[in-house]
């Protein structure tokens, strides 16, 4: 895999030794912007879970092609919620992200510090940076999220849902961004959406998800509203 920055061979992921996609096979290239895609349940937080290292590998494996020890991939979780109780700015979420490549006992310093700098002016977000992240809407605190995984520094940027929660403006603004980043400055990008007709107009690939399985195509044909009808009614028609 010269190119790839990322692949999976029949890979199986799950809990309790549970699979729950299995026989997962794909590759992600370089600069590639991914959409994992499919009905609600059908396994995608949990392989982008897999892909983290966070859950373990049930079967198959997963190539890598950067050191996950010294270039870790930047992640937005979903829904994260910082407990308002610790008083932490906008610019102490940030720097977070900066952590990952300190070495140990190592402090802040100058460049971690203009480094979460710079990711907040990325995300539009610079003159918040003494702001409660508590008190930021929906959308700003994604944002502030979305700094904070630039802050790693990272070869690839994983999100799960970066626009569940927020009002439909802001989410349009927040994959605006996501695409601008990809587009503007090569970073790989794999995220989970439900919202297809954002996703349809910006990625260039999409991972279908569903019943265990995942296939992969280019967005045009992924994404034909005849496909998309059948496979949520077929699901529906299921539960």
């Amino acid at each position: 895999m010269p190119q790839a920055l990322l692949g999976l061979q029949d890979v199986g992921l799950g809990y309790d030794d549970q699979a729950v996609v299995k026989h997962i096979s794909f590759t992600v290239e370089r600069g590639e912007f991914l959409a994992l895609l499919g009905p609600n349940g059908a396994g995608k937080t949990t392989l982008l879970r897999g892909i983290l290292g966070l859950i373990p590998v049930l079967a198959g494996r997963i190539e890598y092609g950067f050191d996950r020890s010294t270039s870790p991939p930047g992640y937005v979780p979903q829904r994260e919620t910082l407990d308002p109780i610790f008083p932490l700015t906008v610019r102490e979420v940030v720097l977070m992200g900066t952590y990952a490549r300190l070495a140990p006992l190592r402090s802040v310093g100058r460049r971690q510090r203009q480094l979460a700098a710079d990711c907040l002016a990325q995300v539009g977000l610079a003159d918040l940076a003494n702001r409660p992240f508590w008190a930021l809407s929906g959308g700003q605190k994604q944002r502030v999220l979305i700094a904070r995984a630039l802050a790693v520094e990272p070869n690839i940027l994983l999100l799960d849902e970066p626009t569940a929660g927020v009002d439909p403006g802001a989410a349009a603004a927040i994959m605006d961004l996501i695409a601008q980043l990809n587009r503007d400055q090569g970073l790989t990008v794999v995220l989970v959406s439900h919202h297809l007709r954002l996703v349809r107009s910006l990625v260039r690939s999409v991972l279908w998800v569903e019943d265990g399985c995942a296939n992969k195509g280019a967005t045009e044909a992924m994404l034909t509203p005849e496909r998309i009808m059948e496979s949520f009614e077929s699901r529906r028609g299921t539960e």
